[in-house]
Order: C-alpha cells, then sequence, then structure tokens
C-alpha cells in the first residue's frame, strides 16, 4: 500500500503548477525554496521569469545551486529603434 503523500510535497507541487503567477519566494524557507527549485528544473519550466524568481530570494542555497549548474540569465541586447543616418 502505498502511503499518501505530505502536506508539504502537495504544497510544493501546487506551487510548481503555479510557478509563472508567484510574484515573491523569499517568505519561503531556504529546503523548500531548494525542493522548488529542483523540482522546477526537473518539470523543465525554469524560464528567464521565473529564474529572476529564485535570484530574487537571495537564499545561498538557491545561488549556489544557479552558479553550479552554470545557470545564467541571458542578457538581450538593446537595439537601437531609430536611425538618424540615412542609407
Amino acid at each position: 500500500m502505498r502511503t499518501p503523500p505530505s502536506l508539504l510535497s502537495l504544497s510544493i507541487d501546487s506551487a510548481l503548477l503555479n510557478i509563472s503567477s508567484i510574484s515573491d519566494l523569499s517568505p519561503l524557507p531556504d529546503h523548500i525554496i531548494c525542493d522548488l527549485f529542483l523540482k522546477t528544473l526537473s518539470a523543465g519550466k525554469l524560464n528567464e521569469k521565473v529564474l529572476k524568481l529564485f535570484i530574487a530570494t537571495g537564499k545561498d542555497e538557491v545561488l549556489s545551486l544557479i552558479e553550479a549548474l552554470n545557470i545564467r540569465q541571458i542578457h538581450s541586447p538593446v537595439l537601437p529603434t531609430r536611425c538618424s543616418e540615412k542609407f
């Protein structure tokens, strides 16, 4: 017989389903943020917005995981919208 999932694992799974609509993770304990980050990676839901969300927590464990996995933010170049020179 399989044991039922814990309330913590259900909460992390629910947060993972709604990760793109979460605006702040900083009130959460370190171990929950780390679990959520690892599950986000394994689910393939890490994008630029979600990465910024995890970086904004400032938690050392998360930042070291990001650095260890060599995950970097994409820096889009600033392109001019208007050119004053005539061709």
